[in-house]
């Protein structure tokens, strides 16, 4: 009997999975496998919030698996050494897994490419990830030569006019092969240290599924209209489950495609096409500045240690920001348009390096994804793919047109819920002093004309 190893990253599920589609299509007994990375687990990316996530992920995968007569197969340590030794243990005779964008998830692929060839098993490299390969969309102008796209909006155009793969099948039936003990998963107080924030929104697959049913027959249609709706929180709240691949992204942009509604909401898909395209490319762009500015500002952010406390903490004294900042905290989330807004702040009032942002986001973010996270800051800090690259959110204005009663401010900044209106983003000084609410950190219009005097320093 033939046998194959299918190796899960960040593809949580069995519905559209090309690589588990095709293992299943030519070999007779099939290794699900998940390898708990010991140089992830000891990484910056291994977060309470995030890791949880993941755990329950698992569990529901290891459900969907077993319901198909398989298992999840779990082993720890290092990642590549680990596959192997489950391909010797069972005589696998191919590897298959899907690609991904990151700089360790490319060396990881070549890797395991290499050590196919060493050890006589073949490696087969499934999509996934995104609805659109990464490097399948290229310029294709003769005088550019660039190898990704740069600019969205003609990213875009081809992205719409791109006929998608077609979505693979759940396996009617998995086998594992005999004698093989599939082990169990750990707890999360294994495997990283510190509390998950208490509102964070459950993982896995079901659940997945329960959130996509309920968007495409009842927010999608609403969806352009009420994006930036900060208390309506009219949103799909699927991007961890993107980001962790319990829901297919084809899948996802297949249920939306042809309901009304639909193409503001598939061109935010497209948006993480283009940017893990560019990560693709560009592994550096991650935590380096993806354009070079050619001004000297920029180079020199601020060392501002207790600015950024105040930040993190949602004390700057800018009701919007710290509601935005308090989310994140409370339920490993923050709505997109709080996010440009503290985004901004950081950059712009605080002038602190975007990447000081990024990976506080990063520790805290259930979507902490490394090619949406990471570039949507430099698009807000200006050193990435946006075309302006001085776009300035004043906090106050943001937080009356998008939360004019104030109730978004109030849901996450209690000291503020006796306030309603305009009134909720610009506390007189007694009531800052009554509920203990500080006093805004920087005058914005002054922050904001330091900031420009900075850029335009020679």
């Amino acid at each position: 009997m033939s046998t194959g190893v299918v190796v899960f990253t960040r593809d949580l599920r069995v519905d559209d999975h090309p690589a588990l589609a095709a293992a299943a299509r030519v070999v007779d007994t099939v290794v699900p496998l998940f390898v708990f990375d010991d140089q992830i687990l000891a990484s910056s990316f291994n977060r309470p919030n995030r890791t949880g996530f993941l755990l329950e992920s698992l569990v529901d995968l290891d459900t969907q698996l077993r319901a198909l007569g398989a298992a999840l197969v779990v082993r720890r340590g290092d990642w590549l050494g680990q596959v192997v030794e489950i391909v010797r243990a069972t005589g696998a005779t191919g590897v298959y897994a899907s690609g991904d964008v990151s700089a360790y998830a490319q060396a990881r692929e070549a890797r395991l490419r290499t050590a196919g060839a060493e050890h006589g098993f073949r490696v087969e490299i499934e999509p996934g990830v995104t609805v659109v390969e990464p490097g399948a969309l290229r310029p294709g102008t003769k005088t550019d030569g660039d190898d990704h796209y740069k600019v969205f909006t003609p990213y875009w155009r081809k992205w719409a006019a791109t006929e998608t793969r077609a979505l693979a099948k759940r396996p009617s039936r998995l086998a594992l092969p005999a004698d093989l003990q599939p082990g169990a998963l750990p707890a999360l107080a294994d495997l990283v240290t510190g509390d998950r924030s208490p509102d964070c929104a459950p993982g896995g697959t079901t659940e997945a599924h329960r959130l996509v049913d309920t968007w495409v027959h009842g927010g999608l249609r609403a969806y352009e209209a009420r994006h930036d709706d900060l208390p309506g929180d009219a949103t799909s709240r699927l991007s961890p489950h993107l980001h962790f691949g319990t829901v297919s992204p084809g899948e996802l942009a297949a249920a939306a495609a042809g309901r009304d509604g639909a193409e503001p909401f598939l061109r935010q898909l497209c948006w993480r096409d283009f940017y893990a395209q560019i990560l693709a490319a560009r592994p550096d762009a991650a935590w380096a500045d993806y354009r070079d500015r050619g001004e000297k500002a920029g180079r020199d952010w601020r060392d501002d240690p207790e600015a950024l406390a105040a930040w993190k903490a949602g004390r700057t004294g800018y009701p919007v920001v710290d509601a935005g900042m308090r989310q994140l905290a409370q339920e490993g989330f923050v709505h997109n348009r709080a996010r440009m807004i503290v985004a901004s702040f950081l950059t712009k009032d605080l002038y602190v390096d975007w990447r000081s942002g990024a990976r506080h986001y990063l520790d805290l973010l259930l979507d902490g994804d490394l090619a949406n996270n990471n570039l949507n800051w430099q698009w807000v800090a200006g050193t990435g793919t946006d075309t302006n690259p001085h776009r300035i959110f004043n906090p106050t204005v943001q937080g009356r047109r998008f939360d004019p009663d104030g109730e978004y401010v109030r849901r996450y900044v209690p000291e503020l819920a006796a306030l309603r209106g305009a009134a909720t983003h610009e506390p007189d000084a007694a009531v800052r002093r009554a509920y203990d609410y500080p006093a805004p950190i920087v005058d914005h219009h002054l922050a904001i004309e330091q900031y420009k005097q900075r850029r335009a320093a020679p």
